[in-house]
């Protein structure tokens, strides 16, 4: 049994058909800034690399970090 934390960071964009598509990254740094999330962000969107069922991107959504916390309560038997 353990407990394990993690950190992601979350990049949340809107499509030219109206849906969003997020792109998830491990371990962010601590010190990190909203203003070069979103310059990533921008470039991402300037660049045109995704190509989604709803089209490409064209905005940002939202921007997260997010930190999760797991409490492995059982360890099954080793065989």
């Amino acid at each position: 049994m353990a407990v394990t934390t993690s950190r992601v960071l979350r990049l949340t964009f809107t499509t030219a058909g109206g849906k969003t598509l997020a792109i998830t990254i491990p371990n962010p740094r601590e010190d990190l800034q909203q203003a070069e999330a979103v310059a990533v962000m921008d470039s991402i969107i300037a660049s045109d690399l995704f190509l989604t069922s709803s089209g490409a991107l064209t905005g940002i959504r939202d921007i997260r970090v997010i930190d999760t916390t797991t409490d492995d309560l059982f360890d099954p038997p080793q065989a």
